[in-house]
């Protein structure tokens, strides 16, 4: 069987056997799976931006276009001796398995198969494909455990040439280790925040973590998103009660709804799931918000996100043309949104 434990990854990828012609890294943590796959695309030793050395492919184009990843596969290299294709977004598409299984029985003799893909179950599809070929690996790329966590802050910090005090990583992290890119993202923003010395404290992280008022925005933006009525009132009562303006909850809930109507077009007219768009998403969803958001993306349609942007952008010019009345009017038009959501999800 062509696998290998979570914890035998790394140590794979640092010294990968040349005898696996396809590699197959899978996981909930999209970030991870990303991270690793760059690593192992550097391990080939082919010039990642040049497109005849290194095809890169998106699994709904290899499902929709059938043959099309044996075709790459059997073609002879022009300018090196062998090329990199490189599967992104992979799930489990018919027609990619295919091209696999058939790549397992009769190798591609120039060419490299990298795949990232997201969560595939055991003795299924692709990974069943892969994990029983003898010229095929299946890595699996699972959410950081505390060992890990502390080898990545330690690598961005040695970046950095800088250290970081006990109390201060423990904060840290407190806040980290759902998906690898966004994992690092936030130590890159900490250390960027604290440039100029050579050790991080806990006021850093603290200082980056926000205040109780922002705090509590984006307490009443999720419990709005996420269809829960009482706990968007509590937290938006709680908002406006400690200084808080209401118009940074409406405009919090704009830049929020924006952007996952954007992501839903991808859905719609790339015939993605949730979880990959939200995988890929730039900038990236913070790994605590990823379910909701994946959620979110599950219930609503363009179209009706679309009409609750109307309703937010109609309550903004409402509250700016009645300050005084602008939290009756902010509460009015988010609480039905967190109403619509709620039904939404009764529904699905």
């Amino acid at each position: 069987m062509a696998q290998k434990k979570g914890y035998e990854v790394d140590s794979w990828l640092a010294r990968p056997d040349p005898a696996m012609g396809i590699v197959l890294l899978y996981g909930p943590d999209r970030g991870l799976v990303a991270e690793r796959a760059k690593t192992f695309a550097v391990k080939t030793g082919l010039p990642l931006d040049d497109p005849f050395s290194v095809v890169k492919l998106d699994g709904a184009e290899v499902d929709r276009d059938e043959g099309r990843l044996l075709d790459e596969a059997r073609t002879v290299p022009m300018f090196s001796d062998r090329r990199l294709l490189w599967v992104r977004n992979a799930s489990g598409q018919k027609a990619l398995a295919d091209d696999i299984k058939a790549l397992t029985t009769e190798p591609a003799r120039d060419a490299v198969i990298l795949i990232e893909a997201g969560d595939l179950k055991k003795g299924t599809g692709l990974r069943a494909i892969v994990e029983a070929a003898g010229n095929a690996i299946a890595l699996p790329c699972y959410a950081d455990e505390a060992r890990d966590l502390d080898s990545v802050i330690d690598d961005e910090l040695r970046k950095a040439g800088m250290s970081m005090t006990l109390d201060a990583r423990q904060a840290l992290r407190r806040n980290l280790g759902g998906d690898r890119l966004a994992s690092r993202g936030e130590i890159e923003k900490l250390v960027l925040y604290a440039h100029g010395r050579k050790e991080i404290g806990i006021e850093d992280i603290n200082a980056l973590s926000g205040d109780v008022s922002g705090a509590s925005f984006d307490d009443a933006v999720d419990a709005m998103l996420d269809g829960k009525v009482g706990d968007f009132d509590i937290a938006f009562t709680r908002h406006c009660q400690s200084g808080g303006h209401p118009f940074l909850v409406l405009s919090s809930a704009m830049r929020q709804l924006q952007a996952i109507q954007a992501m839903r077009g991808q859905m719609e007219s790339g015939g993605r799931n949730a979880a990959s768009v939200v995988a890929g998403a730039r900038p990236p969803v913070f790994f605590s918000r990823r379910k909701l958001v994946e959620k979110t993306l599950e219930r609503w349609n363009v179209d009706a996100l679309g009409r609750a942007l109307g309703r937010l952008q109609t309550a903004v010019l409402q509250t700016r043309k009645r300050p005084d009345l602008s939290e009756a009017l902010a509460r009015q038009a988010l609480l039905g949104i967190a109403i619509e959501s709620a039904r939404l999800g009764q529904r699905g």
